[in-house]
Formats: structure tokens, C-alpha cells, sequence
């Protein structure tokens, strides 16, 4: 599709999409939102870039190779999080063991592995639809 008002707004505003993705992500712990929701509104930024331009600029920008790797970086990182509790000496995803600062409540840093679970949740579901976006749309242009 080579619509220029499409393209030039999406290239306007897909910034903007990204950054209030990653605003829900990093503040879930403090209002509504978290990993899937901001998850979820940064891939839908690369949905509308996909759109607006083809899957192979999709794939430029995004390349399927990097989608695998983030979702299971992810994947991984939520794990290791989990057992961080255990090292602590509480259980696994323990967020009150003691050792661990859990910071002034109501700011950034005071939710203790909260902000690193969302993150490792937004990440994974990001990348996970963005692979399924482009799976969809690589089988629609080879049908």
C-alpha cells in the first residue's frame, strides 16, 4: 500500500504510540496498566507501521529473528526474577523478603521486582504478537 497521508501520519505518530506503551509498562505498578496492556500498545505500534507500509518493512523493522529472541528474553527474565525471591530466602516471585528495598511508596522504584515482572510481561507480549501479526500477514501474501 503506498498511501502517503497514511504513511506520513503513521510516521507521525507511532513515537507517541511507543512511548505511552512503555509509560503503562513502567508505571503498572502504580496505576492501571502493566506488562500485557502496555504490551499490547507498542505492538499495536508496529501493527500500524506493517499497515501503512508492507510486511517487508515490517520485517526491516522488526526482523523475526529479534521478535523470537525478545520473547524469550521475556520469558526468561520473568523466571529469573521468580527465583531471585528464592535466593532472597522467601518463595518464588517473593516480593517481601526483607533484603530487598521495596522503596517510598507511590514512586517508580518501590514496587521491588513489580517494575521488572511487568517489564519482562510487556516485552514478551509485545514481541509474541508482533510474530503472530506478521506469521498472518506473511501467509495472507503467499496465499
Amino acid at each position: 500500500m503506498h498511501d502517503l497521508v497514511l504513511q506520513t501520519v503513521a510516521k507521525l505518530i507511532i513515537p507517541f504510540i511507543q512511548l505511552f506503551g512503555f509509560y503503562i509498562i513502567f508505571f503498572g505498578h502504580l496505576s492501571p496498566g502493566g506488562g500485557f496492556a502496555g504490551g499490547t500498545i507498542v505492538a499495536s505500534s508496529f501493527i500500524l507501521y506493517a499497515l501503512a507500509y508492507d510486511v517487508q518493512a515490517g520485517f526491516k523493522r522488526m526482523p523475526r529473528l529479534a521478535s523470537k529472541w525478545l520473547e524469550s528474553m521475556g520469558a526468561l527474565l520473568f523466571v529469573l526474577v521468580g527465583f531471585a525471591g528464592v535466593a532472597m530466602g522467601g518463595s518464588y516471585l517473593a516480593n517481601h523478603t526483607g533484603l530487598l528495598d521495596l522503596g517510598e511508596a507511590g514512586t517508580l522504584i518501590s514496587g521491588g521486582f513489580i517494575p521488572l515482572l511487568t517489564l519482562a510481561v510487556g516485552v514478551k507480549v509485545a514481541s509474541t504478537i508482533i510474530s503472530l501479526l506478521y506469521h498472518l500477514l506473511e501467509e495472507k501474501t503467499n496465499v
